[in-house]
């Protein structure tokens, strides 16, 4: 009976032995690949953090222009991003300005966003943008916006409301959910504007409350277009749906005149690197002047 347990121990140990060298070999696979996983971790965030560094310095860059108060939000494409800024050459950039300063009628505090999407760049040095650098770029489009209420502003009607209505065969305000983001004719514009006689003897604009003289409160349709690099903006009928809005009766020797308030041709607006907008279009609630060009160099400070 002892001759059988010595036999059976016997078994065990030449088992236990044989097994050793599987477990220390998994544990070190194991060991392996959590180091090459922490390795490719740290490279990434190392990546990571050499472009954070070079968009803040391009940022800080742009920030150098005159029309800029606000530091610019800028995006560098590239992957890797160290071997691809040792060679001064990236997939691409989108900056984007906010609250840049535009020329209001009577009014001295309408803002506007500048933005830009660059092609293929070429720059001096992919880690360190100085605001004289020349950078090279393949393509870009750029666009300035103005909201609802710096339109508004610009227009003398400060309740304006803008808002891109969804194709007649489609519900919803023209969201991403509509397929339609943009209309450059129909667009919904809503505010109040004097009735004659008009007070001209008082500044307060026609949509406040103190306004002393008469007033309606309207919706109408209105196409956006661009003429010698300026937007034209022309009312062409009232709106009557199906989007929310706002009727008024009116007299109809007044049709025209109400339209009037919502037609005008703005003066010259900011566009990055002074490109000339040719196409203007409404995107949700706001109003977009939009320029293309092809290759071209472009210093940060002259954005």
């Amino acid at each position: 009976m002892g001759r059988f347990a010595v036999n059976k121990a016997t078994g065990e140990g030449r088992r236990q032995r044989a097994e050793h060298p599987r477990r220390a070999l998994r544990r070190g696979i194991g060991i392996g690949i959590v180091a090459i996983v922490a390795l490719g971790a740290a490279a990434l965030l190392a990546d990571t953090l050499v472009a954070m560094r070079a968009e803040h310095s391009l940022s800080k860059a742009l920030l150098d222009s005159p029309r800029l108060s606000y530091d610019p939000e800028v995006t560098i494409s590239g992957f890797p991003f160290t071997s691809h800024a040792r060679a001064g050459e990236f997939g691409g950039a989108v900056i984007t300005a906010r609250g840049v300063s535009v020329d209001c009628p009577g009014l001295t505090d309408c803002h506007a966003e500048m933005g830009a999407t660059l092609g293929s760049i070429s720059v001096p040095d992919g880690f360190e943008f100085q605001p004289s650098d020349l950078i090279h770029t393949s393509s870009m489009q750029a666009y300035t916006r103005l909201d609802s209420v710096n339109l508004g502003r610009m227009l003398g009607i400060i309740d304006l409301t803008v808002n891109t209505p969804a194709p007649a065969d489609r519900a919803g305000g023209g969201g991403p959910a509509d397929g339609l983001l943009r209309r450059t004719s129909g667009v919904l514009l809503t505010g109040t504007v004097a009735l004659p006689p008009v007070n001209r003897a008082t500044d307060v604009p026609p949509s406040a409350s103190m306004y002393p003289g008469p007033t309606v409160r309207v919706s109408v349709a209105a196409d956006l277009s661009v003429d010698d690099g300026r937007l034209r903006i022309t009312a062409t009928d009232f709106y009557r749906g199906p989007e929310e809005h706002v009727e008024s009766d009116i007299a109809d020797d007044l049709h025209a005149y109400v339209l009037s308030r919502f037609s005008t041709l703005l003066g010259p607006v900011p566009m990055p690197w002074g490109i000339t907008p040719t196409e203007a279009t409404s995107e949700g609630s706001d109003v977009l002047l939009i320029g293309d060009t092809g290759a071209r160099d472009l210093r940060p400070d002259e954005f």
